[in-house]
């Protein structure tokens, strides 16, 4: 088996690549920001609603999956550090402390 070197044909097989990693990009970018859009939303109801003890636990159950899931697409897209996440946000410590518990 050998190797050869790329011809002129591959220029447009490389610009078709281009342009689905810009898609792929575009998707990853689109879907961080439907998933911080969830965490707004959780969290302002749990602010709203906290106080009420027979909703509480399910609020914090849904803000502590929908800032799991963020956290995971802002891995997907190579942003690992989330500290500055949390305090934009102002993600409460007792939706912290549920991350990935189901």
């Amino acid at each position: 088996m050998s190797l050869r070197p790329p011809s002129a044909g591959s220029l447009a097989a490389e610009a078709a690549f281009d342009a689905l990693g810009h898609e792929i990009l575009a998707e990853k970018a689109a879907a961080l920001g439907r998933a911080g859009q969830r965490v707004e939303e959780t969290l302002v109801k749990l602010l709203a609603n906290g106080d009420d003890k027979e909703q509480r636990p399910r609020l914090l159950k849904e803000a502590a999956e929908a800032v799991h899931g963020y956290f995971i697409q802002r891995e997907l897209c190579g942003l690992r550090k989330h500290d500055a996440v949390i305090r934009e946000y102002d993600i409460p410590r007792a939706v912290l402390v549920r991350l990935g518990a189901k």
